[in-house]
């Protein structure tokens, strides 16, 4: 079930480009990040730069086709909203809440995150860009 979606604040295309645009830069850093040896710091780094690169495209998504993005304390009120920006709104979507599922654990380093889940935030991530680009293109 999406959570509902709360607290919004409008936006245009032109901000859609520029968190498009930040969130290829996460993406980018990122996968610099999981390639570096030391696994253990850097794949819990890679994930949480990749979470940031999810939330700026879900932003961008949001901005581009709907005028509006999600801006309440709880991230997966995104969820929601994401869904409705596009015809793959729902694959957006899950791709954000896999993001959100480990976002405390990679941000916070309370929780181990391995290889394997930074690869697939790493993916996921992807996911998110380029459905973003896909709307502003």
């Amino acid at each position: 079930m999406t959570p509902p979606v709360g607290r919004t604040q409008e936006c245009n295309r032109a901000q859609a480009i520029v968190r498009l645009n930040q969130a290829r830069a996460f993406l980018e850093v990122a996968e610099l990040v999981g390639a570096e040896e030391d696994e253990l710091a850097n794949d819990n780094v890679a994930a949480a730069l990749a979470v940031l690169a999810g939330i700026a495209a879900a932003d961008a998504a949001c901005c581009a086709t709907l005028g509006r993005r999600a801006r309440g304390q709880d991230h997966r009120q995104a969820i929601g909203l994401v869904e409705q920006a596009c015809g793959d709104g729902k694959a957006l979507a899950k791709a954000l809440g896999r993001l959100l599922d480990i976002k405390d654990g990679a941000h916070y380093g309370m929780v181990y995150v391995g290889r394997q889940q930074a690869k697939s935030a790493l993916r996921n991530a992807s996911t998110l860009i380029d459905g973003a680009a896909r709307l502003l293109t």
